[in-house]
């Protein structure tokens, strides 16, 4: 029942994020944006009332819940038209990577900090190409004595310019092996041999695109998540990564949902709103079926999505990873889906309105496909679906 009927606390979280997010509403996320800055002003408010640390564990300045507090807290803030896109990223990926595998040093260096808003942790997995094929990374860790040199690029890094560091996803060979295993390091923006360059973006957004060059970043031991090969392992460490990487992947797929959800519902209410005051021939237009309809399943779709969120942020904080992994990257592809058909139904709703800088429902036609293809495509998630649900054999 838990993900059917909203707790008191929960319903009190949504009802006071949405109050937050109305405060500050699209028109100031989109002047923040033709000013080509950060949200700064939303982003601290939000860490001042533990939003974003709603997530991240008590004993390090945090709130103590869980991603389904998170969730909620982007969910509404994009249903107002302000969603803070690095919620998913520094919180929700390198805060629960931290949080689980990190070394108590590690720990008590990050956590308060993302928890009050004082630190901004970016993640960094993509490559030009590795695109949705983790294995393929080429961004290698060796050792020299007791650092690391880390070396390789990566495309489409959200916030780079605001964050302090960055999680980088690289990889080390196992001496027994031979083979690239994968690691987790935290790489300070201002680290020599690390640079970064812009990527020219058709899409509106206040978090820009980047790409990054790591040239032999020197990095002290204690930059790799969870420590070296003397911890135990589950814990942290060259032996951990695969372990880290899913600890952060789930969390990003369920936060992603709640982007789309959130922009969605957002899309949503302003098609509402006009189909119930535009009026032709005497009677409003939300009155004719051929606008009702629509609307009403793209409703119906968002309630849909929003459920397998709430199953997937469940079943991660109750701590069933491989049940979360099945239900994220469903609820990734349902809210995927739903975003776009609500976002394509209000721009149609309004019509030439619809592409109109007054009613801003124009530069959510881009924003919206994001979540069909971001973090993991739809298609990757059916093969995900087919293989490890369905038992179906892999083509590759």
């Amino acid at each position: 029942m838990t993900t059917l009927i909203e707790s008191e606390e929960h319903q009190a979280l949504r009802k006071a994020v949405s109050a937050l997010g109305k405060r500050y509403g699209r028109d100031y996320l989109t002047r923040v944006m033709a000013e080509g800055r950060y949200p700064t002003e939303l982003w601290q408010e939000a860490a001042k009332l533990g939003y974003l640390g709603v997530s991240l564990p008590e004993e390090y300045g945090g709130g103590g819940g869980g991603i389904a507090e998170l969730s909620i807290v982007l969910e509404e803030l994009g249903a107002s038209g302000a969603p803070l896109l690095m919620l998913v990223v520094s919180p929700a990926i390198c805060g629960t990577v931290i949080s689980r595998f990190g070394t108590e040093d590690q720990k008590r260096a990050w956590l308060p900090g993302l928890a009050d808003g004082t630190k901004l942790m970016a993640f960094g997995i993509t490559e030009p190409d590795a695109g949705s094929n983790s294995h393929r990374i080429t961004t290698t860790a060796r050792r020299d004595g007791d650092d690391w040199l880390l070396t390789g690029r990566k495309v489409f890094i959200s916030g780079v310019d605001h964050a302090d560091a960055v999680l980088i996803v690289g990889r080390t060979e196992d001496a027994r092996t031979g083979k690239l295993k994968p690691c987790l390091f935290t790489v300070p923006r201002d680290a020599e041999g690390f640079s970064r360059s812009p990527i020219d973006m058709e899409l509106s957004a206040a978090e820009k695109q980047w790409e990054l060059v790591l040239d032999d970043v020197r990095l002290p031991a204690d930059a790799l998540v969870g420590g070296g090969p003397s911890h135990a392992f589950g814990s942290g460490g060259e032996d951990a990564g695969l372990l880290q990487l899913f600890a952060g992947l789930n969390p990003e797929r369920i936060m992603t949902a709640a982007f789309a959800i959130g922009m969605g519902r957002y899309a949503l209410a302003k098609a509402l709103e006009y189909a119930r005051e535009r009026t032709v021939w005497k009677t409003p237009i939300g009155a004719h079926q051929a606008i009702a309809h629509p609307l009403a399943q793209a409703h119906i779709d968002l309630e849909l999505a929003r459920l397998m969120m709430q199953k997937a942020a469940l079943l991660y904080d109750a701590g069933d990873d491989i049940g979360a992994g099945e239900a994220a990257n469903m609820a990734k592809y349902a809210a995927g889906e739903a975003c776009v058909r609500a976002v394509d139904q209000a721009v149609h709703t309004l019509g030439g309105n619809g592409l109109t800088r007054e009613f801003g429902l124009a530069s959510l036609i881009v924003g919206a496909r994001v979540a069909r293809i971001a973090p993991v495509s739809r298609e990757m998630i059916l093969n995900y679906i087919s293989h490890q649900t369905l038992g179906l054999p892999k083509s590759y």
